[in-house]
Order: C-alpha cells, then structure tokens, then sequence
C-alpha cells in the first residue's frame, strides 16, 4: 500500500504556502573542505516557530474539515511540535491544547504559550504523554495531531526538501536527523522521487531506527536522555513502514559529539541551532571517507537552543 506519494508532498506545498517561510539555502566552504564535499544546509532554523515542524503543523491543521477543526485539536510534544500545532491553530482560529513532559526547555514552554495554547504537563516518556493526550482526547473531544506517525504532518515535513531540490541540482544524497520520523518519510519521499540517496542521523542514546533497520523489525525505545531533545522519540510505526526499504542507511553519533558539533556550527556559520540539529553536523565532521566528492543536502531542522 503506498500511504504517501509524492504527489501528497505537492498537495501539501500549495496548501502551506501562505502560513511558512521558504527558508534559505546555506554553504561553508570550511565545511567542504573538512569533508572534502559540497554541502547544503537547509536551514529550518528560519523557519516559523524556529523549526521544520510548522510545515507538518500547517499542513495537519489546514487539511481539517470544518467540523473537525471546531472541536479543537490536541498534541503532545517535548517543544518544537507543540509550538507548530499551537501557531497553526492559531492562524486557523481554533483551540490548542499541547501535552508538554516537564523537562521540556524552558524556551519551548514560553514558545508554546505565545501562540496562546493551553499547556498540561507530565512525566517524561513517551507512554506518558500519550497517556495525558488520550484524557483530553476523551474528556473534551479534540483531535489528535500525533508530531510524526501522521500522513499529514509527514507530506507536510517533506516541503523542505522539495525547496531544497530545486534550489540545488543534482545532489548525491540527503541527510538528516531522526526521531519520530516524519521528517524522514516526508523528505525520503521527495528524495526519491530525484533518486537521492537518503541517510538518517540518530544519536547512540536515541537509535530506535538504526536498531530497527539492523534487526529487520520495528523497535521502541520509550525514553532516552540524549541532550537533542527533539530526537528522544522512537520511530512510529507508519513512519517506519514508509521508509524501511527507502532509506539507504542510518548512522549514530556520539552523545559527546553534539553539543561540540553544536558550537562548531554556531561558531562557524553564525547560525543558533538545536541540539538536534547538530547530529548530522556532528555524523559530516566524523566521516569524510563516506562524503568525499559527494554533494549533499542536509536539513538543518531548527533553532530553538536553551543557551
């Protein structure tokens, strides 16, 4: 069964359009001489709420009937996602209520509450936060907007690569961070479509894909202290069935290596970054036999740093 097309990916880019940033398209030619290639950085970190997930949001929240829409829409939401349902409800003039666990970064708090959605917070976990959304699911009627095991949110992620592809030809692959994995499936789709060869980037405390690919079955891993927080989710079950044969490879990082990868690229190309972000920054400094004359495309996937 093909649970999303390329054509979803388009659907998805006209109905967003007027609600996010095309975000630009950045290079260091310290970089490319560090890894002997040519790299692009789609910089997210631009974006609105200062992360990829608005184009998921938008596009989850637009794609609502009105009926649907009335009744107000729930997420859970460690930050990043949470602010882009928030801002996208707002912009739709309906109700958000975001499922936030309590070691959440301050400054994704404040995000989420200046879009004006209601916040409740829980333990940590990934089973905790589904649990706190199904009370508001049952006791009020709101709709779920699930952060990655979504097709709407899915079609929506992957309009970064579709601005990336065609501000730069002929890219030799694209790589990005993993989590729950809608920024995966999304982008795999589009990559696929150009025949790009796709990697994804986890850290060695957050490998829940990297273990699946290797074992040949999908794995969870309900909680994981890596600093990239936004990464801290296993991959969801549909996000897994769209790419297991479409990714080429997944690769870990070092939990010692972000935060450094982090200030390097901070530093360098004087851009804020999330811990998150910095996992594949981290996977290019560390592995130049792999790139070498290649030219990639990376997603940079937002700037929402506690500093």
């Amino acid at each position: 069964m093909n649970l999303l097309s390329f054509q979803d990916v388009l659907n998805a880019h006209q109905l967003i359009k007027p609600y996010v940033h095309r975000t630009p398209v950045l290079t260091s030619s310290l970089m490319n001489q560090l890894t002997g290639s040519d790299i692009y950085f789609k910089c997210e970190n631009f974006q609105k709420v200062g992360a990829f997930k608005a184009r998921g949001g938008c596009n989850a929240i637009f794609s609502l009937s009105d009926d649907d829409a009335s009744k107000g829409v729930v997420a859970h939401s460690s930050g990043n996602h949470g602010a882009a349902v928030a801002y996208a409800a707002r912009e739709r003039g309906i109700p958000a209520v975001i499922v936030m666990p309590d070691d959440s970064l301050k400054c994704k708090f404040e995000a989420v509450a200046s879009y004006g959605a209601e916040i409740i917070q829980c333990k940590p976990g990934t089973i905790n936060r589904e649990a706190a959304q199904d009370v508001v699911v049952a006791e009020r009627g709101m709709i779920p907007i699930h952060p990655y095991n979504n097709l709407k949110v899915m079609a929506g992620q992957g309009t970064a690569a579709l601005e990336l592809f065609e501000e730069v030809v002929d890219l030799d692959m694209l790589i990005m961070p993993v989590g729950g994995g809608g920024l995966l499936a999304g982008n795999t789709i589009v990559a696929k479509q150009h025949g790009i060869k796709v990697f994804g980037i986890e850290p060695d405390l957050a490998n829940a894909a990297f273990q699946s690919r290797k074992a040949n079955e999908h794995i969870k891993l309900d909680k994981s202290s890596t600093v990239a927080d936004g990464l801290r989710s296993s991959i969801g079950d549909l996000n897994y069935a769209i790419t297991k044969d479409l990714v080429d490879d997944f690769f870990c990082v070092k939990e010692n290596a972000i935060v450094p990868a982090q200030k390097w690229f901070m530093t360098r190309l004087k851009q804020v970054i999330e811990p998150s972000c910095a996992v594949p920054v981290a996977w290019l400094l560390t592995q130049p036999e792999i790139i070498k004359g290649k030219k990639i495309g990376v997603i940079i996937t937002g700037g929402n740093a506690d500093l």
